[in-house]
C-alpha cells in the first residue's frame, strides 16, 4: 500500500474514504442472533489492531448493526453486545481502551435491503469509523 503523501492529516471523512479504499479497518460478521467473535473474524481483527497500533493518533468508533429481523429493542441491545466484543477483542490485541468506542445502530444502518440470509449476513457486522485524533 502506497499512502498519498499527507493522508493521515487530512479530514476524518477523506482518512475514512482512504481506509475503506485499502481495506485497513474492514468489517467483520457476526452469526443469526449472536454476539461472539466468529472464528473466522480473528484475523481480520488482528489487521485492525494492527493498523491501530501504527496509527495511534486515531481514535474509531467500533458499530455494532443487526438485520432486519428482531425489534428495534432487542436489535439495539444485540448491536451493542457486538460492538463491545468487537472492542473487547482489539483491547485484547494491545490496543488502548480509551481509543475505541462503541455504539449500537440495531436494524437501522443495512447495507443491504434484501430479505434473504445472503443479504442479512452482510447486515450483522461490526464497522469501524476513525471518529476522532488524539
Amino acid at each position: 500500500m502506497v499512502d498519498e503523501p499527507d493522508i493521515w492529516s487530512r479530514d476524518l471523512d477523506t482518512i475514512n474514504a482512504h481506509v475503506r479504499r485499502e481495506g485497513l479497518l474492514a468489517d467483520v460478521f457476526f452469526d443469526y442472533d449472536r454476539s461472539d467473535v466468529r472464528p473466522d473474524a480473528t484475523d481480520r481483527l488482528r489487521q485492525n489492531a494492527r493498523f491501530l497500533q501504527d496509527r495511534p493518533e486515531f481514535v474509531v468508533s467500533v458499530e455494532g448493526h443487526c438485520d432486519e429481523r428482531g425489534t428495534n429493542e432487542y436489535n439495539l441491545g444485540l448491536g451493542d453486545r457486538r460492538a463491545r466484543a468487537v472492542s473487547a477483542y482489539v483491547a485484547s490485541l494491545g490496543v488502548a481502551q480509551e481509543r475505541l468506542r462503541t455504539i449500537s445502530f440495531g436494524k437501522e444502518r443495512p447495507q443491504c435491503y434484501e430479505s434473504h440470509e445472503g443479504c442479512w449476513q452482510t447486515n450483522r457486522r461490526a464497522h469501524f469509523v476513525i471518529v476522532d485524533r488524539r
